[in-house]
């Protein structure tokens, strides 16, 4: 008996206290003409890089432009099926997700409740959204209500959240990974920003000196040494014949600190540059000072594209580079060029101009007079803008994902803390006051009701046999009990039937906090109310069909191990979803079987809960954990009293008057009538004695 003791109560502190996360099994990648068939134009699929699933995609003239990966064969997370969640991502080089599309999943909730639409109108938000940014899943929270945050809040799935937030780790886990391994370097945190005018003054010389003006010098002598042994190595008469000349003399400088571009610029070049920075806040200015023969840009350039012989780099991926098509003139002091252009790099695609970037040039030469062989090489600089110009805010560390779930529910764990503090004093230290009230059954129904709505229409906190699968698939290893944690208003309750078990056994959960087990409950009392005849079993009728709900656990549990596609079907044994998740709004046949059960309430008490329910035959463990007999009992109970026995709408009491605790829903039906002398046969009779021995004998 203690060793069967200690194995539940190791299984039911597993499911409550989770472990860390775990991988489950991860999916073969679909084949390579199936993720074909799911790019659209003007996409296309490139090769494959890994034999992971993950594959170049291309641009509509066959460049590189990204990546295509699924998130279950690189962050196979577990759902509530203990199958990871398979999304299709198209993701560009930057980061920036260019389209998610599903690909499998197998969560309760969607496969046959809400459906697959919700799922896909939320996989929708993440097209435009960049790795780089902070994405979580729920509603802005804090004293600001999220303004001025950088967070981007992804609109959950509502009676789905926890099935939404394992898909949301699941694709950004995969997305980092793609990053880390393609992407090298791409930025993970905030780009730093320029802080206000501080009114610092500088000059051309301070720039030079602290070296946020930097030099990138090349003589003739340096070109030709750098095409020697080429084609093009004498097509530069002007090098040869001036070694020491300068080829390329240019300075770089970052216009985005304000005491900087008011060193740099005229008062007219400056207050333009204010205008283009309030329109475009994301910019960052770099100018370019170019004095030797190279010039910055060709001849054929267009102003506001992209310079055409300069390109920059940063952490390893390219840093775009625009001209902000802004009229450059100079300070009295600045060196005045032969080529000036301000230029900006956008700090939305990771550019962060304190941390070390390159500014690549390019020095073209000419082959031969007819159709010409071109010929290049690169001149770089290093460059980074000194850190005390600018701010950087936080990076927003990311909660772990129960404290993201309890953060974005806090309301609503908050109240329903409250609810169950309240109940749990009620029906304990309160429970011999609670049933001897007069009023105690309109109590108990106003009870029931506040369930049904609030933890059950409104929480989404109905329990469902859908957990403990989860919860066995994760003991052998084929899920995670991670899950658990993603749905913090459900965990509270199944800590606190937990706790009844220990308490009282399983009459907590299946009599006070069920939202099904309320509804059944309160169309019993309203079938009385009707005066419809009521339906009733013997007691040997009553002892077998309370034994269909272990079979119904059985089949759930063999399904779920031994044919697992078909365990969510299995699972709707439970009319929970039908009648708690979606109110009723799915297909007729499971609205039919919901129905079913509550109109049978009507005539019959709680069929459903008394010999069908699964999860119910889980809950029978709190029989078996119980710590003590609550409910009290007189020698007379069974013998020859029967009144708490007949009176017990769910035949949890032996004709011995012991109490059947794994079987009793404590509705303390049987603790009003031991304790109300105007009741209880054993109190009345005794009283009578006691009258008796108190008269005086009547002596006529």
């Amino acid at each position: 008996m203690m060793t069967r003791y200690a194995l539940i109560l190791a299984l039911l502190c597993a499911i409550v206290v989770a472990p860390m996360p775990v991988s489950a099994a991860a999916p073969d990648p679909l084949p390579r003409a199936d993720v074909e068939a799911m790019i659209i134009p003007p996409y296309a699929l490139g090769e494959s890089l890994a034999d992971n699933g993950v594959y170049q995609l291309l641009n509509s003239g066959g460049a590189e432009i990204g990546y295509v990966f699924e998130t279950g064969p690189l962050a196979p997370l577990p759902g509530f099926s203990g199958a990871p969640i398979d999304m299709l991502v198209l993701m560009d080089t930057s980061g920036v997700f260019l389209d998610v599309r599903l690909v499998s999943q197998r969560e309760p909730v969607f496969v046959s409740g809400l459906g697959e639409a919700p799922f896909r109108e939320f996989i929708e938000q993440y097209k435009g959204l960049a790795i780089t940014q902070s994405l979580v899943v729920g509603v802005p929270y804090g004293a600001s209500g999220g303004g001025g945050s950088d967070l981007v809040y992804l609109d959950g799935v509502t009676k789905a959240t926890a099935s939404v937030r394992i898909a949301h780790e699941s694709l950004l886990a995969a997305a980092l990974s793609v990053a880390r391994d393609k992407m090298q370097g791409l930025a993970q945190t905030p780009p730093a920003r320029p802080t206000p005018d501080d009114g610092e003054i500088l000059s051309w010389q301070d720039l030079v000196d602290q070296g946020i003006a930097k030099p990138l010098r090349v003589n003739n002598a340096e070109v030709d040494a750098a095409f020697a042994g080429t084609i093009w190595a004498d097509d530069d008469p002007e090098a040869k014949a001036d070694p020491e000349g300068m080829y390329l003399d240019l300075w770089l400088v970052d216009l985005g600190p304000p005491a900087v571009a008011r060193a740099v610029l005229s008062d007219d070049s400056l207050s333009d540059l204010q205008h283009f920075l309030a329109v475009s806040p994301e910019a960052e200015p770099l100018l370019m000072l170019e004095a030797g023969r190279h010039g910055l840009v060709s001849e054929d350039f267009v102003r506001n594209t992209a310079p055409d012989r300069l390109s920059a780099e940063q952490g390893g991926l390219p840093v775009a580079l625009r001209d902000a098509d802004l009229l450059v003139e100079l300070a009295p002091d600045v060196p005045q060029a032969g080529a000036a252009m301000i230029l900006r790099a956008d700090r939305r695609l990771g550019f962060d101009p304190i941390s070390d970037w390159e500014l690549r040039v390019q020095a073209v030469r000419a082959h031969g007079s007819f159709q010409p062989r071109l010929g290049d090489t690169h001149f770089a600089l290093t460059y980074a803008a000194p850190d005390r110009f600018f701010e950087v805010s936080k990076p927003h560390k990311p909660l772990p994902a129960w404290a993201e779930a309890a953060l974005n529910r806090r309301a609503d764990l908050i109240v329903l803390a409250v609810v169950l503090t309240g109940l749990l004093l009620l029906v304990g230290p309160g429970m011999t006051r609670l049933a001897a009230r007069p009023n105690f059954t309109a109590i108990r129904l106003t009870i029931l009701t506040f369930v049904i709505v609030f933890i059950g229409w409104w929480g989404q906190g109905q329990l469902s046999i859908v957990t403990v699968l989860a919860s066995l698939r994760a003991a052998v290893g084929q899920g995670s009990f991670s899950v658990l944690l993603y749905d913090p208003f459900s965990l509270m309750i199944w800590a606190v039937a937990i706790l009844g078990f220990v308490l009282w056994g399983r009459g907590l959960f299946c009599g006070w906090l069920c939202p099904f087990g309320a509804m059944q409950e309160v169309l019993h009392h309203v079938g009385k109310r009707l005066n419809i005849r009521q339906i009733k079993v013997s007691d040997d009728w009553d002892n077998r069909l309370k034994k269909v709900k272990y079979l119904a656990l059985f089949g759930v549990i063999a399904v779920t191990f031994a044919a697992p596609n078909y365990a969510e079907k299995a699972a709707e044994i439970e009319p929970f979803k039908t009648a708690v998740t979606v109110y009723f709004i799915r297909d007729w046949y499971y609205v039919a079987y919901a129905v079913f059960w509550l109109g049978l309430s009507l005539v019959f008490f709680k069929g459903f809960c008394r010999y069908v329910c699964p999860l119910g035959a889980v809950m029978v463990i709190g029989g078996w954990l119980r710590g003590r007999d609550w409910i009290a009992r007189r020698e007379a109970c069974g013998s020859p009293c029967q009144l708490c026995r007949v009176k017990c709408r769910y035949g949890a009491i032996k004709k011995t008057g012991e109490i059947q605790y794994d079987e009793c829903f404590q509705c303390l039906d049987c603790v009003k009538i031991h304790d109300d002398p105007n009741q209880c046969v054993p109190l009345i009779l005794a009283a009578k004695r006691q009258e008796r021995a108190t008269c005086p004998p009547n002596l006529t």
